[in-house]
């Protein structure tokens, strides 16, 4: 079974920082393996669902990859919730600033800004708000549809964090996830309750020092997990298990 991915740092972020796409312990490819595929994986740090749909449209790899899957995974929609006290593209824009010590000065502000403006905004505004992630959800998955009908599409509720980078504030993630599930049920798009699998291994700082992205024991809950609920859809779609 082949596997694309469309994610975010979860994705490819290990218990000690980012790795390649391919290392075997990350839950893209735990989940490949469970089930005797292949993972392939399209993914950023920070990406929301408009950052999938982006890729969807505009990555030319991302297109030869489609005629080639059996289910997408839009492992996004967990970045979305995250406080975004100041705006996306001053966060993005902190690459381009020459010299290189404005640069540092600047990123060292955004960051120390963050976590106050998170707390004194309760956490809004959100990175992406719930109708946006939404929106580029359901266009993601209607133009993969129209494109290539046979791919299954499953996804992900937000997933939960306790990061000194937000000052643990995450006060969107419950609006986002009611968003969500209800979007995929009308959308017939399966989703992975993630939450459940690592809100014990987050918020006993077993994962990342980070206090978001997880550690080893997240990555194979999740991937099992993905595995399973990608033998039920398989099964759901065909009436029997897949290879």
């Amino acid at each position: 079974m082949r596997l694309l991915v469309l994610g975010d740092s979860l994705t490819f972020h290990g218990p000690q920082g980012p790795l390649p796409a391919d290392h075997p312990r990350l839950w893209p490819n735990v989940a490949a393996a469970a089930l005797g595929g292949h993972a392939e994986l399209a993914a950023g740090f920070g990406w929301t669902a408009r950052d999938a749909w982006w890729s969807l449209t505009g990555d030319p790899r991302v297109w030869s990859l489609l005629p080639r899957t059996d289910v997408l995974v839009l492992a996004v929609g967990h970045m979305d919730t995250l406080p975004s006290p100041l705006p996306t593209f001053l966060r993005q824009g902190l690459r381009y600033l020459r010299p290189d010590r404005l640069r540092r000065r600047a990123r060292a502000g955004y960051r120390a800004a963050q976590p106050v403006l998170s707390r004194l905004l309760g956490g809004y505004p959100v990175a992406l708000p719930p109708h946006l992630t939404v929106r580029y959800m359901d266009d993601s998955v209607r133009a993969v549809r129209a494109l290539e009908p046979g791919i299954r599409v499953v996804g992900m509720t937000p997933s939960v964090h306790r990061s000194p980078a937000y000052a643990g504030v995450h006060s969107g993630r419950a609006a986002a996830e009611r968003a969500l599930r209800g979007w995929a049920a009308g959308a017939d798009v399966p989703l992975l309750d993630v939450p459940p699998l690592v809100g014990e291994h987050v918020r006993s700082r077993l994962g990342n020092p980070d206090g978001m992205h997880w550690g080893w024991e997240g990555h194979e809950l999740v991937g099992n997990a993905m595995a399973g609920l990608i033998r039920s859809v398989a099964v759901s779609h065909s009436g029997t298990a897949e290879p």
